[in-house]
């Protein structure tokens, strides 16, 4: 057999959260009381249903045996004058406390983790009850129930719990083991490419319990726990390849299913919540999916940073140093941190596609030949479907590709080589909302994926199909992925200047922005800022209102806003300048009252602003009410580039205040820009997203 059981190593314990107190910190008089709360709360435990029975029945029995050992001590004299306990039943006790509550996180452990990690390590799992049930039946040798002076009853109850504990070797269900093997043999041959035969899915996974659709999605939930919680690359890749299995077998054997009632089709997002700052990249100020470090030490999403970088920039966008070299390190300690955040606020985190990952993840035959053979399934069933015009199967199966997608890298491969995208795109004019919206999403989910961009951009309808949704979806939900699919696919360059010379992109992304709630705005301006890193894209973005717009958001959204406003500022030309005047008194409000990072861009653009647009766009400046203070404040407490903008703007009003700038035709100075003020033209250099 090509997989061994070695390839599933020892499971990683995971003890219910402060369950554990050390027997020290409890007094003699309440150990005993400790003692049999632990016991009542292991019999109040359910014995596994579908493996290892044996061995969770016969645990939770001695518990309930050890259970009337304590009510009778409880009851008994000693309870009067606790230090009647010798030194060496005090000791016993303490023991025992200690293996209660690894008999109890064991039995937890186990009850709530996956089944199929729980069934590939089952001769372990087996080990490890033995092993806790002869540290038990040492210290019940050892137990001094004569001294105490228990009951005859009791005393012999302690005998015979000593006894069932005495046995010489670890109970392995055979029935178990047997299934074990079949599993092994199923991965097998789904690594030969071999397709499961359904009737054996259907009996393996009946005799796990995995009887339904919710079953298999909670037991895929289960089993990307494992992948979280193991630290060896290798447990996790084989762990991957379960999922992918389980994945599989939902599909084929229950359908595709839709979102539970009780779900919203628009996820709980980072952008809803107030992430750490330390999580939020300083380019795009959302939170990192796949952060990493450059020369400079200064870290960033991969995304960002290299559109920045294949920009033209040669410095990092926070310190304004040139960058020594254009190598980029993953930061997997943050990612880390990043994704146990996520966990913890019950939101999805999807890692960009990273050629760093782990080598066990990548190389595993088994998960990705299961991968496609789910693609293909749904592809083709979805093909069928179609043909017989049954949308609410046509839903299903849709919605199973856009989670199929939105997994990883490889599956979005597999999802777009069956040929989903074409099929997708039929349904992105559906009148079904919910169709519509999952249509979308699926796209979205795929447009990560370097390939699949050129892909979408290439297939005949799929771009404008996408406009489409976005310029009149039936949501807000599949106007915001639409919005979200744009800023995906702009990420490319060449893609990037097609897309802005669209007038229904442009115009779609900015009614998105005045009209849509605070998900979609942020998805609009998002994309929105990637346009603008093409000179063609300003343009357009300028024609069509987006200084205006932008104004107009500075109350509600002002760090997405005022990050717009500067790079359209500084590459629009003279049309953004003079758009900008009525934003002037607006940027000092974000200087007086914004975050960190706001008042940083706040700063740029006003420098853009009043070199460009000489005296009278100053002069409206050093109209706004106690603004000198203001640009004071930021010189001393903004960032470093915040404090390097505002003392040139201060520099700006007070050559204005002195009557320097009549003319208009000298050079403001500042650490990265030199720029001649328009009369003639301006020698601005480009920049993108985070001017340096």
């Amino acid at each position: 057999m090509a997989i061994s059981p070695q390839v599933f190593p020892a499971r990683k314990r995971r003890p219910s959260a402060g369950a554990f107190v050390s027997p020290k910190l409890i007094s003699e008089d309440n150990l005993v009381e400790s003692l049999l709360l632990l016991t009542k709360e292991i019999s109040s435990l359910q014995p596994l249903q579908f493996l290892l029975r044996r061995n969770s029945s016969s645990m939770i029995r001695k518990a309930k045996l050890l259970a009337i050992l304590f009510e009778e001590l409880l009851r008994g004299p000693v309870v009067a004058s606790p230090t009647l306990f010798s030194t060496s039943a005090v000791l016993c006790f303490e023991e025992m406390f200690i293996v209660l509550h690894r008999i109890k996180a064991l039995l937890e452990d186990v009850s709530n983790g996956s089944r199929m990690c729980i069934l590939m390590q089952n001769s372990s799992i087996s080990n490890s009850f033995h092993e806790l049930t002869a540290d038990l039946s040492t210290l019940l040798d050892i137990f001094p129930a004569r001294e105490i002076g228990l009951s005859d009853d009791v005393e012999e109850l302690v005998w015979l719990v000593r006894k069932q504990c005495a046995e010489t070797k670890a109970f392995v269900d055979p029935d178990d083991e047997n299934l074990r093997r079949e599993v092994l043999n199923l991965l097998d041959r789904i690594k030969k490419e071999i397709v499961p035969d359904q009737n054996n899915l259907s009996e393996i996974f009946s005799k796990l319990g995995i009887r339904d659709s919710l079953t298999c999605r909670a037991e895929i939930e289960s089993l990307q726990d494992e992948v979280q919680n193991q630290t060896d690359e290798k447990s996790k890749s084989d762990a991957i390849a379960l999922i992918g299995l389980v994945r599989y077998t939902k599909c084929v054997l229950f359908g595709a299913s839709t979102p539970l009632a009780t779900e919203s089709l628009h996820q709980k997002s980072s952008s809803d919540l107030a992430f750490p700052t330390d999580f939020r990249c300083p380019i795009s100020l959302d939170l990192m999916r796949d952060p990493v470090v450059v020369a400079t030490g200064q870290t960033y999403d991969r995304d960002s940073i290299k559109l920045w970088i294949e920009s033209g920039h040669n410095t990092c966008p926070k310190t304004g140093q040139t960058l020594a070299h254009t190598e980029l390190i993953p930061n997997r300690a943050l990612r880390n941190l990043i994704a146990m955040w996520c966990r913890d606020q019950k939101i999805p985190f999807e890692a960009t596609d990273n050629k760093d990952r782990p080598k066990g993840v990548i190389a595993n035959k088994t998960a990705l030949e299961a991968t496609r053979m789910t693609a293909s399934f749904l592809v083709n069933k979805l093909s069928i479907s179609q043909s017989a015009n049954d949308n609410d199967d046509i839903n299903g199966v849709v919605y199973e590709l856009r989670v199929l997608a939105k997994t990883d890298s490889e599956s979005r491969a597999c999802v777009a080589e069956a040929g989903a995208i074409p099929l997708l795109v039929r349904h992105l004019g559906s009148e079904l909302p919910n169709l519509q919206v999952n249509a979308v999403t699926a796209i979205l989910n795929l447009s990560i994926l370097e390939a699949n961009k050129t892909l979408i951009m290439e297939i005949d309808g799929a771009l404008n199909g996408v406009v489409e949704v976005l310029k009149n979806g039936a949501t807000w939900e599949a106007k915001a992925n639409a919005a979200a699919t744009i800023f995906s696919l702009s990420g490319e360059a060449s893609h990037r200047k097609k897309l802005g010379r669209k007038t229904r992109v442009v115009r779609g992304l900015l009614e998105l922005a005045r009209e849509g709630p605070t998900f979609s705005k942020r998805d609009a301006m998002a994309a929105i800022l990637n346009l603008a890193a093409d000179r063609d894209g300003v343009y357009r973005l300028v024609e069509a209102g987006v200084v205006e717009t932008t104004v107009q958001l500075l109350d509600g959204l002002p760090e997405e806003a005022v990050m717009i406003v500067e790079v359209v500022v500084k590459r629009g030309g003279l049309l953004a300048i003079a758009a900008a005047y009525s934003a002037i008194k607006k940027l000092g409000g974000v200087l007086r009252e914004g975050s960190e990072r706001a008042r940083e861009s706040a700063a740029a653009a006003l420098v853009t602003i009043c070199r460009k647009g000489g005296a009278e766009m100053v002069a409206e400046l050093v109209g706004v009410a106690g603004i000198e203070r203001v640009v004071w404040e930021v010189m001393g407490t903004g960032t470093a580039r915040g404090r390097r903008k505002a003392a040139t703007l201060l520099r700006i009003m007070r050559r204005w205040a002195a009557g320097l700038d009549a003319d208009h035709h000298h050079h403001y100075h500042d650490d990265h820009l030199t720029t001649e003020t328009f009369g003639g033209g301006s020698t601005t250099t480009a920049t993108l997203l985070l001017p340096s």
